[in-house]
């Protein structure tokens, strides 16, 4: 997959940002990764957003836009972030076709040359152009490509003020990003968010207040399914949900399934993994399954099975393959489904793991597309086992027999 990156504080996202990422994808890249700084080596201060916040909007306002994608390694690295280090760190952990894009502003050239690595920087990826100030191409030292996008002058900065004094704002960001905005009182006091890592107000870890407020169940709406796993989830576990959402479509084109089936299977796996332990017991027990020993021990394992009901019993969902996957993604079970294969090995080496052997990455998602998917999954399942016993945790019984079945 040709890969594309445009980092930035994104504080907030607007849609400057977003016409810019989709036109450079244009230039014949087939995904960009959008990368909030934890802290530019341009700007002193700190952002005004919390990085928790700056996510959010950011995974808000790209939806299910299967092109756009999020990635939080420098706010994970923290402190100031070199774009040197992570294009070797997208590289490393993502396997690109060919050299990654790398999107800049017009107003970003001039200075290039004093980026830490600017050489290696033009040596490692493929430099794009956009125009932020004016319709004239800037000097420019190393090989590149100038997109010829519509200017956009809308500035976080300005954004920020204008939310801050009432000016009118709402225009220049998705309604996802005005929502959060709005709910969270963001940038009306700017002092008050310097370095707070508070949550939005919107995450809600019960079922309570974030189910559609229909008194009979919803329809099967793919886009209700992941506005609820959004609000359902916190950030992080958001992210991870959004990767291996993306994956399992990747895959699923690969291996001739359907690959809205396999987002929708992805988006949804994880989106019962904050609930309390009676709503796991309540929940899971509508398939009306005797809970095992594990479950009983660890009732967090019993999240696929109450999202598995969740999709079945809420959002009409009667496709077995879907609902297999999303039940048995954390054990896995003889006699999985093609789809529920994609979704357990893409749970386990997603791109947000940052733990994941580069050698699983490379079978699935890198240029050799022969290798079969039995022995995709027959591989991430022995690793996925082996990192388990080395620390020294039970595997389901499940997970034993099915092992057991591939040897």
């Amino acid at each position: 997959m040709k890969l594309a990156i445009l980092g930035g504080s994104f504080d907030p996202v607007h849609n400057g940002h977003l016409h810019i990422a989709r036109a450079a994808l244009r230039a014949g890249y087939d995904r960009l990764i959008l990368i909030p700084a934890y802290q530019s080596p341009f700007k002193t201060r700190s952002q005004a957003g919390s990085a928790e916040i700056r996510i959010r909007m950011l995974l808000a306002a790209i939806g299910n836009d299967r092109h756009l994608t999020v990635d939080t390694s420098e706010v994970d690295r923290k402190g100031i972030s070199y774009t040197i280090d992570t294009i070797k760190d997208i590289i490393e952990r993502y396997v690109p076709e060919g050299k990654p894009g790398l999107l800049i502003g017009d107003d970003l050239v001039h200075d290039f040359e004093k980026w830490e690595g600017a050489k290696e920087i033009a040596r490692l990826a493929n430099i794009i152009i956009a125009r932020r100030l004016n319709n004239v191409e800037e000097p420019f030292p190393f090989p590149h490509t100038n997109i010829q996008n519509e200017i956009v002058t809308a500035a976080s900065c300005n954004l920020r003020e204008m939310i801050k004094t009432g000016g009118g704002w709402q225009e220049l960001v998705t309604p996802a990003v005005r929502d959060i905005i709005i709910e969270n009182k963001l940038y009306t006091e700017v002092e008050n968010l310097v370095n707070s890592d508070i949550p939005p107000k919107n995450v809600n870890i019960s079922l309570n207040g974030v189910l559609p407020a229909a008194t009979k169940p919803a329809r099967n709406s793919f886009a209700v399914v992941q506005q609820t796993a959004f609000a359902m989830l916190d950030t992080s576990r958001y992210l991870h949900s959004r990767n291996v959402a993306l994956h399992c479509a990747d895959l699923c084109e690969r291996y001739g399934l359907d690959p809205e089936k396999g987002y929708l299977a992805g988006i949804a796996h994880d989106m019962c993994k904050r609930l309390t332990t009676e709503e796991f017991f309540r929940m899971a027990g509508m398939d009306g399954e005797p809970f095992t020993a594990i479950e009983q021990q660890k009732p967090g394992m019993l999240h696929g099975r109450a999202a598995a009901m969740l999709l079945q019993t809420i959002f009409c969902i009667d496709d077995h393959d879907i609902l297999d996957a999303v039940r048995w993604h954390t054990t896995g079970k003889p006699g999985m489904s093609a789809l529920a294969k994609i979704v357990y090995l893409t749970d386990k080496i997603e791109m947000g793991r940052h733990t994941v052997e580069r050698r699983l990455r490379e079978l699935a998602f890198g240029a050799d597309t022969t290798v079969s998917l039995d022995d995709l999954f027959n591989t991430v399942l022995r690793a996925t086992a082996d990192w388990l016993l080395r620390r020294g945790l039970i595997l389901a019984p499940e997970t034993v027999e099915l092992l057991d079945a591939v040897r």
